[in-house]
């Protein structure tokens, strides 16, 4: 055997079992020998994943601080440290260390992912092995091994099947398919894709009905769920556009800091002949000033808060930035099955030889009618049709339940359920007829038939495939007896109902003779009376339709990405307003595309079917290639890949399986779609408040920074010592810019566009307003600094004012950035409750600073007389009443930026094939 064919790109599915047999030099009756099994043990290993190499943990720790904001907060720190305030070096080395800490807690989501995935392998296997039967780990198969299934069984590894006995395999996890796979033994086209090769039985998936056996053609690492394993290996973690932001508006206020402060020092030593030791402290706090030490921090809670108010929603944060790479999604990808559907079979219609009905409801709960016309109808009064009903439950094998806590469950297969969920919300009695004789189903014959006494005859019920019930009816029934078939009429209906993609089951009649028995295939050949057809479908959840609406105002497309047919999943969009009903793009087209024909494929088409894991993955990427931001839900181990590689996976909290969950970022606690855009408008509102945070604390620094540019370059003293620079960062950061994050969303969140991917943190307007309230801040201190200066006040007393008339400046500055471009004067101040208990704690912190013995010899500060206190709240006052003029200048010319037709550009025309 060459090693070349062990793996499952040798298309087992393709070949014939003999074929099979003959590659892997094994018996299918026998299996393989105790020695081949040993020897292949030895050659390919044994059927579990590889163990990924674990990196250290003080490594993946230290690797948080490689940042150059970090290295200049170590450098200052320093500094602070050899200049003997050891307080301020605490502080500063703290932000640091509890920043690290955080990304570290995210790390081993990967690892913990894959942990799961192995969990999902069979732990024990039931083999033929050199004529015997035997029980082995699973570890220990070999390909070419005969493996025996019985329901409940969890497959060990892939099979190319030998035997199928009505054998169903759930797969969902796997494929996406929402109902089990029939399997059968014949050999597939070549080009055959994975949800629809039924021959195959695949590691990780069970056993739902029936029994087989199957040859082992591929283990470990080379089934298809050590193929996800793999992509989920090689997949890497995107970065998500906060982290890329903020860590580019890292290094430009590093660069920037660096280059005024060698700037300045040389400005000071050649020109003002400063001495080096006074100028380098200088320099040293112009650095403090300029760094946003406290940012990091402020970073994390504000995300903090946004997880906190996500899981009130019912929306579970993994990992803190992806919240606010929510308010960025423009494209959000969905798995069908038990994402935008219930995963809950339901019968939606059904067609008699000369009437249709219509059925009310969704799920398994027997809630809703039956109509026609929108009327009810009773169906007891109508015979045709309670016929059909009752023969659809009493040829089945399922049962309808209550659990405790009153939900409605099946026990048995999705669709039989969904026919005893019609029969109790028709209101029919009398079902529970004691069956004589029963043929179950077989994916060979494609039907059930049941063997009932009623009425004083023998009646054979018959449901399954339309097609095979129709070729072996030679009536239909009608409400003036049994007539001829007509069965292009019924081939007709049955286009049109599975036109609205749902699944179709046929019924159908036999008086047989009395005291018959027992029933045989042969029984079932001739003499069959037609009853007719029931369309099925798994039915969208109740809120997506709202849920994607909502999308679409939000700027937001959703792309129905599954593993389902193509008619059900463009009939199922349509229902929910994805796509046009028409286009849908399959996993084989895909298949045969270049990279540049999916990227131009993700921006024509909403739906595309019968996707296998690595085609997600690939979407995806395309979308990502075409700068969307994009977020994958799903439930199934074929989804969490491409949950991974999407800039925010969602997973499913109910349904979903660990893989998945493992995967994601954010976990949906109630599998609620709407659930989603209650997250997005949380990171929209999430990311807003960050920029308004943004645009509290630079002026700060860039206050600060001016004033002692300036006293450099005017040659006076320096207006401010390094402790009282931090002391100003401290309150202003890790107090009063809390507020902030408490900030409720501004009217019209989910009705504007995503931001574009490429969208700077600091816009223009952000960068000109950063500068025009630093240097308002910064100017006024300074003239009310040298003022008091030249009119002989003492240097403790000078710089005390100064600390206050910057705190009090960013504290009347708080209210003005409340709202980036609103008017505060509008702004319900209670709305946020938050600012008003810091603006109280920001006094007090004041009045410490100013008042407390122990803060005076700290911080180089004096108390204040009453007298000296109007002047800074004054300052404070003015800032805020020209920063709001400034806001009503910037909406005025808004206004007539709209008015003039200046909006925002349409969307580019696409122009690319397919």
């Amino acid at each position: 055997m060459q090693k070349q064919y062990v793996h499952t790109h040798s298309k087992w599915f393709a070949k014939d079992v003999p074929d099979v047999a003959a590659v892997l030099m094994t018996d299918v009756r026998q299996g393989i020998s105790q020695e081949q099994a040993a020897a292949r043990l030895e050659e390919y290993g044994p059927n579990s994943l590889p163990a990924k190499k674990k990196q250290s943990r003080i490594i993946s720790f230290l690797r948080h601080f490689h940042d150059i904001l970090i290295y200049m907060l170590f450098v200052a720190a320093f500094v602070t440290l050899v200049l003997g305030h050891y307080a301020d070096t605490i502080v500063i080395l703290l932000v640091a260390i509890v920043n690290a800490f955080i990304g570290f807690s995210q790390e081993f989501k990967a690892e913990k992912a894959l942990e799961d995935i192995k969990s999902m392998l069979s732990l024990k296997a039931s083999i033929i092995r050199g004529g015997v039967r035997a029980e082995v780990d699973s570890k220990d198969l070999a390909l070419g091994d005969l493996v025996l299934l019985k329901p409940g069984n969890k497959i060990p590894a892939d099979l190319r099947l030998v035997n199928a006995d009505n054998l169903r395999v759930e797969e969902s996890a796997l494929t996406g398919e929402s109902v089990p796979s029939e399997k059968n033994t014949h050999s597939l086209d070549p080009e055959t894709m994975l949800g629809d090769r039924i021959n195959m039985a695949f590691s990780g998936t069970s056993v739902s009905a029936g029994t087989g056996s199957g040859l082992v053609v591929a283990v470990g690492q080379e089934t298809e769920l050590g193929r996800i394993s793999q992509l989920l290996e090689e997949t890497q973690n995107i970065s998500t556009p906060l982290i890329r932001q903020m860590a580019q508006l890292g290094k430009t206020v590093a660069l920037f800091i660096l280059g005024v402060s060698l700037l300045i020092f040389l400005f000071g030593r050649f020109f003002h002949s400063y001495d080096a030791s006074e100028l380098l402290l200088a320099t040293i706090g112009l650095a403090i000033a300029a760094i946003p030490e406290g940012l990091p921090a402020i970073l994390s809670i504000i995300l903090a808060v946004g997880v906190q108010h996500m899981a009130r929603r019912k929306a579970i944060v993994r990992t803190l930035p992806s919240v606010e790479t929510l308010g960025s999604v423009s494209v959000i990808c969905s798995d069908k099955t038990g994402t935008l559907t219930k995963n809950e079979m339901t019968v939606k219609s059904l067609v008699l030889a000369e009437e249709s009905y219509d059925v009310e409801g969704s799920g398994y709960a027997p809630e809703g009618s039956i109509t026609q016309h929108g009327a009810a109808v009773d169906a007891a009064s109508a015979p045709l049709l309670a016929e059909m009903i009752r023969c659809f439950s009493l040829c089945n094998d399922s049962v309808l339940t209550q659990d405790a806590s009153g939900a409605w469950i099946i026990q048995g297969e999705p669709t039989e359920g969904a026919l005893q969920t019609l029969y109790k919300k028709s209101g029919l009695t009398g079902a529970g007829k004691s069956r004589i004789a029963t043929l179950p189903f077989d994916s060979q014959y494609k039907y059930m038939a049941t063997l009932i006494e009623e009425g004083g005859q023998t009646l054979l019920l018959v449901k399954g495939a339309p097609d095979r019930l129709l070729a072996m009816s030679t009536q239909q029934r009608t409400t003036t007896g049994d007539v001829p078939l007509d069965a292009a009429c019924w081939e007709s209906a049955m286009s049109i109902t599975a036109g609205k993609g749902q699944r179709l089951l046929g019924a159908a009649i036999k008086i047989m003779p009395p005291q018959t028995s027992t029933i045989t295939h042969e029984d079932l050949q001739e003499g069959l009376v037609f009853l007719g057809l029931a369309g099925i479908v798994d039915p969208p959840r109740n809120e997506v339709l709202e849920a994607v609406r909502a999308c679409k105002d939000a700027g937001i497309t959703v792309k129905m990405i599954t593993g389902d047919h193509v008619d059900t999943a463009k009939a199922i969009g349509l229902e929910l307003g994805i796509g046009d009903g028409n286009m849908a793009i399959s996993g084989q087209q895909l298949d045969e595309m270049t990279d540049q024909q999916i990227q131009c494929a993700v921006k024509k088409c909403d739906i595309f079917a019968r996707t296998s894991p690595e085609h997600k993955l690939k979407l995806v990427k395309a979308l990502q290639a075409n700068g969307a931001v994009s977020a994958m839900t799903g439930d199934g181990v074929n989804d969490a890949p491409a949950l991974k590689a999407a800039d925010v996976g969602i997973a499913m909290g109910i349904k979903g399986t660990e893989v998945t969950k493992d995967a994601a970022e954010i976990v949906l606690t109630d599998d609620n779609f709407s659930t989603i855009v209650a997250a997005v408008e949380e990171g929209r509102r999430v990311y807003d408040n960050l920029r308004k945070t943004i645009l509290f604390i630079l002026p700060t620094n860039g206050a600060e920074s001016f004033l002692i540019i300036a006293s450099i370059l005017f040659g006076t003293t320096l207006p401010l010592t390094p402790v009282q620079i931090l002391w100003v960062n401290m309150v202003t950061s890790v107090t009063v810019s809390l507020a902030l994050a408490f900030e409720l969303k501004e009217d019209g969140v989910m009705r504007r566009p995503p931001r574009p991917a490429g969208e700077k943190i600091l816009d223009g307007y952000f960068i000109w307003r950063i500068a025009f309230v630093s240097i308002l801040i910064g100017g006024m201190t300074l003239i009310m600094s040298v003022s008091l200066g030249r009119m002989g006040y003492a240097e403790d007393l000078v710089r005390t004012m100064t600390v206050q008339s910057i705190v009090m400046c960013q504290l009347f500055h708080l209210f003005n950035s409340r709202s980036i471009r609103g008017s505060a004067f509008k702004m319900n101040p209670f709305s946020n409750q938050a600012v008003l208990v810091v603006s109280a704690l920001l006094v007090l912190l004041q009045l410490s600073v100013t008042y407390i013995p122990f803060m005076n010899r700290v911080f180089g500060t004096v108390p204040l007389a009453l007298q000296y206190w109007p002047v800074p709240i004054l300052l404070g006052f003015i800032v805020f009443l020209i920063v709001e003029g400034e806001k009503a200048f910037m909406r005025k010319r808004d206004a007539q930026h709209f008015t003039a037709g200046g909006g925002a550009a349409a969307g580019e025309n696409d122009h690319c094939e397919i």
